[in-house]
């Protein structure tokens, strides 16, 4: 496959191919960027093409992208976190691997997924590794919060930002996938270029209407008929940080829509981020959404109310 049918980051498309035409491969690589982007099926066609036999990289039928694609292949490695993190076990275990030489060509690719989890004491390990790599040695980081990993072990690699997937090429994405879809410009906003937060979206596309009708009665139903939708709410209570994610968006839309309405909304986001922070600390959920349905109605509807 290569990177052609990768979406977005076309930079990194070309900054990556190049390394492999030239034989410039690092020993160390920091993949960053928004959770959902892509950076692990990067790494995994970045990883096929170093290690491919191939003069097209990669040639999908050599003995390596052959093991490659029925994940046998003996020279690459995934460490994933075990439960909630990435222990320090698990470092010396690909500690240990990594002195055994390669045993189809001249590179061992180990990637690290969710290199966030790693633990002090794991990541301090690993930093002995990356300032003493072996020659044959390539590995690559995968995180989605490049904050929580240690400058030290930052320092020692080559980082490589993954920047957020534009609109049009998400648009393409779906097509691609399911053509009797279309997302519009607030669901496409609330993806906010994330792949994985896209496809979540499409198959939540029908609850995100409902929710869409339910903002946009605000002024059109009257105070107990608004607040009578706390049913949606209650029987979607899995979905909820999604849902309130996408209240968000819409009022956000409704000001750029109606500027007399631009105090209203602000107030009404206000109150959404509240119900957010109450649910998260663990609130009576049919409460706080009761609570927030009817603050926000009283905003859009009550004269001379203000919070």
């Amino acid at each position: 496959m290569g990177f052609n049918k990768l979406i977005g980051n076309n930079n990194i498309k070309n900054v990556l191919t190049e390394a492999i035409k030239s034989k410039n491969i690092l020993h160390s690589y920091l993949f960053y960027g928004i959770e959902g982007i892509g950076k692990r099926l990067f790494a995994m066609e970045f990883a096929k093409m170093i290690l491919c036999q191939g003069k097209d990289k990669p040639c999908e039928s050599c003995k390596s992208c052959v093991e490659f694609n029925s994940n046998n292949n003996p020279d690459f490695f995934i460490i994933e976190p075990d439960g909630n993190s990435l222990k320090i076990d698990q470092i010396r275990e690909m500690q240990k691997n990594i002195l055994e030489k390669p045993i189809n060509d001249s590179k061992k690719i180990y990637i690290i997924n969710d290199a966030e989890k790693m633990t002090k004491e794991a990541q301090n390990c690993l930093l002995k590794t990356l300032e003493e790599p072996q020659d044959f040695i390539v590995i690559i980081l995968i995180s989605s919060n490049e904050n929580s990993i240690l400058p030290t072990v930052k320092s020692r690699c080559t980082k490589i930002y993954f920047q957020n997937i534009n609109s049009s090429d998400l648009s393409l994405f779906i097509k691609e996938k399911n053509n009797t879809i279309n997302l519009d410009k607030n669901m496409l906003e609330l993806c906010n270029g994330s792949i994985s937060k896209t496809i979540e979206i499409v198959n939540k596309k029908q609850l995100l209407d409902q929710l869409m009708q339910i903002v946009h009665s605000i002024n059109k139903a009257d105070k107990i008929s608004f607040i009578n939708s706390n049913e949606f709410f209650y029987e979607n209570k899995g979905d909820i940080d999604l849902l309130l994610e996408y209240m968000y968006v819409l009022l956000f839309e409704i000001i750029n829509s109606d500027m007399s309405k631009k105090i209203n909304c602000i107030k009404a986001m206000e109150i959404v981020d509240n119900a957010k922070k109450k649910l998260a600390s663990s609130n009576n959920y049919d409460m706080t959404i009761d609570n927030m349905l009817i603050k926000i109605w009283e905003e859009f509807n009550e004269k001379n109310y203000r919070c």
